[in-house]
């Protein structure tokens, strides 16, 4: 796996090591706490805002909780200070607030931990398991923060968080099954997944449906996955009766037999069902079923073969641990038990129709096993590993991408690439291996037997490669492919191999303690330092050959020069396993033991100054940095390889110290080249007919467009003629309507003048009433204001007692639970002393009982069985009857905890009361004087009150009619809007139909005329021939004349022969005739396809067209009704609105006219609800002149109140609108 970790930056004090420090940065996501050994397990909080990691920090669990909307991502909260017992956390799950956090903590605790996460605080533990079984699963409810479910070895169990504890609300039955996988598929429903294959849906704790998978495995390879039993109620097994198998002997149990129960490791749900693991290299897709609330099997999704492997059949015979689905449910993405990461997009699950869809890699395939090799090139971004998953990988370490990968039958150990990028050397179990690195293969061209090869490595000009062989080491030429020298002298294995930088020497460590210097030219030592009781496990050299750096198994780094030991400094309590300094010779990195990386200044310093980064979750195997020093790459046992950046202290980046720009040459063999080059070939002949095709479809629809252009002008033309004739009709209308207008406003202005007077009149009456009103409201309010202020003398002096008594009830009340309190403290004391003897009697009571079953036991140890279950249930008893004094022992202490709490209580009540006093005569002096405020501002708003409910009324009324009246119109333009588009659309519809026809008759039109000249070629050709024979006969004719010459009549034949017939002509003729004959037979069969294809395009088009009519007439008839429908309405609002008026007589004038009419003509009824409409606006007007006058007289009342000593009383009711309104109609009418 290519992975990525984010540093901390590490500040230095002091402002020189600043300069000289270098640290490592990465933009991608950030490592695990400092000094974690690894991480446990994962859970991400359904807002996606949190994500939390159980970790095992300096053999300590913690659970750190990352927030991930923050960029980069920060610590939000770190759990590592717990008041219970806990190893490690194996399960944990947020709840749907994301507030709540569960934790299941691993055997032997066993317990389940409720925490409300933000507040550090531990909310309710409970012990879920006293068997020491695994428990493998823990979650919440989707909707309920409350309930919580558990699955495990032999359980499956349901709580509930009330009252501060978890309780448990469903009970098991029937037989345990090992529960490994469970998911929430409503709310209170769960479906469980066993080792045997068997899903179960339990509703509320309740088992209401079951099914079990079995996964076939037929002799020739094929496998076929079958629901092969379901049940819709309870149904009871047979319970299994061996044990259950681990995961490996089932794994050789499948290969043995043809029939094995898959293992549902995973279950995934989603909006239609659920996702579940069925065997090795299988996902089931579950949907709900519409009738019943029960599952049937959808889909199966299986893992693709690789055609990278070297045995792609057990590509797909990993079993995917885990499943999950993306928050929009557009893909799926599962893990597997190789390390491997595959995703699918739903929706071509839904186009695999009866066939099984396959998975894809998310990325690319990663490492499944420890990387043993790591190399790195000059003259391209290269990373070559190797693995014990018996793989080659190489990475692009600029784009992050695999470029190249390939498996083989035996584990590689070692991998080397050369500096151009081209070749590598990989040290196999078997043999060393020479490749060449094609464009999409690693072919190999050399082997040699050196079996095992733990160590090999390409010189830095690359004409060298060296690889160790047990304890020698062999050189190789890369020109000859040649071993030029063995370089023997180690005792033990070498474990690392380092060149210097001009190639001339060699520098190896091993397990025997030894670092040699070789010298390449001579094959000899020059330096050599041997230290036993160090296993050595990397040594490198700076980059001016002077110094070797080593490190191993006495946890110290060594400086070593001319054989001597110059320094050693300690690795602080871990062991170093890689070293590699930089190219500049100011950086040193070290691997470690637990998978951290130290970054080194060069000098080293004397004292412990660092910076440690975590990495690895296992010992790094090797390191490197590439060619330029901007990037650090790390391999380490837990199969991943890391790449750094490399910055300063400022955060710069390490400047490359020569420009020098990759290579992106590759190696191609040439029958590839050969392959590709036929390809294209025909590709661009393929291209070049598409081409012709295309022009000659194109011209077509050029001639098809200039036609319909033609029609749509003349069309349009002709919609313009009629549009303007149209125009001229509606405008000699709008004149009539016009002149009646006219006519109809001068009588409405007469009404409205006549109107006017009557108003005034009837409202300079109604003036004198309101005024004598005004003065008796008036009187009334100076009597009502007495009688306030002698209401509120009485009320000060009613609270003033109340307030007395109130004080000498509360202080009594506190005496009593004085008193209470100090009989309740008396009462706690005595029933300690009795609790106290009762303990030490019932203690004295079980040891003599204890005494007396010991020496029945020992009497009766010989009789039989019988005797032993008694003596059995007697021990069950006195236990039950241990546990039930235990339990009143502590329901004793419980009492004793209660009544102090009512006793904090109690103390808390009196203070509270005694603040309660004092705000009471506050509150007292605050609504004495709020009294006063809002009495006078009730006065102010009741008048107010009174004016706004008699102008609302009357508004009301007006709006109301005034809606009734233009509701009407807004409704028929709306209608008629909605048919305009519908019309416009059929239209456009029909236009495309008629076009798409004409291209089609054009096109049969075409073949009709290509099909007639073909014909008149083929009579022509006949017609040649015809005349040919004609004159072959002529000819023969004439030479039956010289028969009697046999001489002549030779020589006329010969000529005949030479004038029709030639020997070269009649074998290319005959040559011509088969190739005339293939392409008349390809051409045809062509021909022949393509018509079969136009005919069914003609007829699936037909189809379309003929559902497209259909569609569209039964809408035309349902537009019909629609129209009908809405006609009538109009008519009966019509019909409304005439009676309306009729009822206000605001067409009365109009009626007699229509009467006096003898024979109304039709442009009378066509005008008809015009006038009625122009007669409503008229109304419209009159009740706004109205509204103006009673705005005018308003004012005049206002000016009046204004005057003086002339005020309005509060609670005068004023007559209302409606008599004067009947009053106005009246008079208008």
């Amino acid at each position: 796996m290519v992975h990525s970790g984010c540093c901390t930056e590490d500040r230095f004090k002091e402002e020189k090591e600043r300069k000289q420090g270098e640290q490592l940065r990465d933009d991608c996501c950030n490592s695990g706490s400092e000094k974690s050994q690894g991480m446990l397990a994962l859970s991400i909080s359904p807002n996606r805002r949190y994500l939390a990691i159980s970790e095992t920090v300096q053999e300590k669990p913690a659970i750190t909780i990352y927030e991930l909307s923050s960029i980069p991502c920060r610590k939000r909260k770190v759990l590592n200070n717990f008041d219970f017992q806990v190893q490690k956390f194996i399960s944990m799950a947020f709840s749907p607030d994301s507030k709540y956090l569960l934790a299941q903590t691993s055997p032997p605790e066993s317990n389940l931990v409720y925490w409300l996460w933000e507040k550090q605080k531990v909310m309710a533990i409970v012990r879920i398991d006293t068997q020491n079984n695994p428990v493998y699963q823990v979650s919440f409810s989707p909707q309920d923060n409350t309930q919580v479910c558990v699955t495990g070895n032999g359980m499956f169990k349901l709580l509930r968080f009330a009252e501060g504890t978890l309780k448990q609300t469903s009970f098991q039955r029937g037989e345990p099954q090992n529960y490994l996988a469970h998911t929430w598929v409503a709310d209170d429903k769960i479906v469980v997944g066993t080792d045997t294959g068997k899903l179960f849906l339990f509703e509320s704790g309740d088992q209401r449906w079951e099914t079990s998978i079995m996964v076939k495995e037929p002799t020739n390879g094929s496998k076929s996955l079958d629901v092969i039993q379901e049940s819709e109620s309870l149904i009871e097994f047979p319970p299994v009766s061996s044990p259950l198998p681990s995961y490996e002997q089932m794994v050789a149990a499948s290969s043995h037999s043809q029939m094995s129960m898959p293992q549902v490791f995973a279950i995934a749900a989603y909006s239609k069902g659920f996702a579940c693991s069925a065997g090795p290299g299988r996902v089931l897709l579950f949907e709900k079923m519409e009738e019943k609330d029960f599952y049937r099997e959808s889909r199966e999704i299986r893992i693709p073969v690789d055609p990278q492997s070297n045995d792609p059949s057990q590509s797909d015979k990993q079993d995917v641990l885990c499943l999950c689905f993306s928050p929009s449910e557009e893909t799926l993405v599962a893990s597997t038990s190789k390390n491997q990461l595959y995703s699918i997009t739903m929706s071509l699950t839904e186009i695999s129709k009866g066939e099984p869809a396959h998975f894809e890699y998310l990325m690319y395939p990663l490492h499944s096993a420890p990387i043993t090799g790591l190399a790195t090139c000059i003259r391209k971004p290269l990373i070559a590993t190797c693995s014990l998953d018996r793989s080659i990988r190489l990475w692009n370490y600029e784009t992050n991408t695999l470029e190249l990968f390939k498996e083989y039958q035996e584990e590689a150990y070692s991998i080397s690439l050369h500096p151009s990028g081209h070749f590598i050397v990989v040290g196999f179990a078997d043999k060393l291996r020479l490749m060449n690195l094609l464009i999409d293969d690693i072919r190999s061209f050399k082997e040699y037997s050196v079996r095992g090869c733990g160590e090999c490595s390409f010189s830095n000009g690359g004409h060298l490669f060296a690889a160790v062989n047990g304890n020698v080491i062999h050189v190789y030429t890369t020109t000859s492919l040649e071993n030029i020298s063995s370089l023997k002298g180690h005792t033990g294995k070498i474990r690392s191999i380092v060149w210097n930088a001009d190639d001339s020497k060699l520098i190896s460590g091993g397990t025997d303690g030894a670092v040699y210097e070789w010298n390449l030219s001579t094959g000899k030592r020059e330096t050599e330092c041997v230290l036993k009781s160090c296993s050595y496990n990397c040594v490198t050299v700076s980059p001016d050959a002077k110094i070797i750096f080593a490190v191993g198994s006495d946890h110290t780094l060594k400086e070593i020069a001319d054989s001597l030991i110059l320094r050693e400094i300690s690795a602080f309590d871990v062991t170093y396993t890689a070293i590699v300094i930089s190219h500049s010779g100011r950086m040193m990195f070290v691997g470690t033991s637990v998978g951290t990386i130290r970054a080194m200044k060069y000098p080293l310093p004397l004292q412990k100054e660092f910076n440690e980064y975590q990495a690895h979750a296992g010992p790094i195997t090797k390191m490197l940095l590439t060619f330029d020093d901007q990037f650090l790459l790390t391999a380490a046992e837990d199969g991943c390889l890391f790449t750094w950046k490399v910055f300063d202290k400022d955060g710069r980046g390490i400047k490359r110290e020569r420009e020098v720009g990759f290579a992106e040459e590759v190696l191609v063999t040439k029958t590839d080249m050969e392959e590709k080059a036929q390809v294209m070939l025909e590709l661009k002949t393929r291209v070049e007919e598409l081409k012709m095709e295309n022009e000659y479809q194109l011209r077509l629809k050029d001639m098809n467009y200039s036609e319909k252009i033609k029609e749509l002008t003349d069309k349009f033309i002709q919609e313009m003629e009629s549009l303007k004739t149209k125009n001229q009709v509606l405008r000699t209308e709008k004149e009539k309507q016009d002149v009646y207008h006219h006519e109809h406003i001068e009588d409405l202005l007469d009404k409205q003048s006549r109107e006017l007077q009557d108003m005034e009149c009837c409202n300079n009456q109604k003036l004198l009433l309101e005024y004598e009103k005004y003065q008796e409201l008036q009187l009334k309010s100076q009597r009502m204001q007495e009688e306030y202020e002698k209401q509120l003398r009485d009320n000060d002096e009613t609270k003033s007692q109340a307030l007395e008594e109130l004080t000498e009830f509360y202080e009594a009340k506190l005496q009593e639970k004085t008193t209470l309190l100090e009989e309740a403290q008396e009462d706690v004391r005595q029933q300690l002393r009795e609790f106290e003897e009762t303990k030490k009697q019932i203690e004295e009571d079980e040891d003599r009982e204890i005494q007396d079953i010991k020496t029945k036991y020992e009497k009766k140890l010989r009789d039989e069985k019988e005797s032993n279950l008694r003596l059995k249930g007697e021990t069950g008893i006195m236990r039950k009857k241990f546990s039930s004094l235990q339990k009143e022992i502590e329901e004793r202490t419980n009492d004793i905890e209660t009544l102090k709490g009512e006793q904090m209580k109690l103390q808390g009540v009196i203070k509270s009361l005694e603040k309660d006093i004092q705000g009471l005569k506050r509150e007292i002096q605050e609504r004495d004087e709020t009294i006063q405020d809002k009495e006078k501002r009730i006065y102010d708003l009741k008048k107010k009150n009174q004016e706004l409910g008699k102008f609302k009324f009357v508004l009301d009324y007006k709006i109301k009619e005034l809606k009734k009246q233009i509701e009407p119109r807004e409704n028929e333009i709306r209608v008629m809007k909605e048919q305009i588009q519908e019309m416009e659309a059929e239209l456009e519809n029909f236009h495309k139909q008629n076009t798409q026809l004409e291209l089609n008759i054009t096109e049969l039109w075409q073949k009709l005329r290509a099909t007639d000249q073909e014909m008149r070629r083929e009579r022509q050709k006949e017609r040649d021939l015809e005349a040919l024979v004609k004159r072959f006969k002529t000819d023969l004719h004439n030479c039956v004349a010289y028969i009697q010459e046999p001489r002549l009549l030779k020589e006329k034949v010969r000529g005949l022969f030479e004038k029709y017939v030639q020997r070269a002509d009649m074998v290319e003729i005959a040559g011509l005739n088969t190739d005339l004959q293939q392409e008349y037979t390809r051409q045809r069969e062509h021909l022949e396809r393509n018509l079969a294809t136009l005919k069914k395009k003609v007829v699936k088009e037909g189809e379309l067209h003929r559902t497209d009519y259909v569609r569209i007439m039964q809408e035309n008839v349902s537009l019909i009704k629609e129209i009908n429908e809405l006609r009538r309405e109009l008519k009966f609002t019509r019909s409304q609105v005439y009676d309306l008026e009729a009822a206000l007589k605001l067409t009365k004038k109009v009626r007699p006219q229509e009467v006096s009419e003898t024979e109304p003509s039709r442009d009378m009824l066509s005008t008809a609800p015009t006038a009625r409409l122009n007669e409503q606006e008229e109304t419209g007007r009159i009740i706004e002149m109205q509204r103006l006058e009673i705005q005018r007289l308003r004012d005049q009342i206002q000016e009046q109140e204004q005057v003086t000593g002339f005020h309005t009383l509060a609670g005068v009711r004023l007559p209302s609108l409606s008599n004067s309104e009947v009053d106005l109609e009246v008079k208008t009418n």
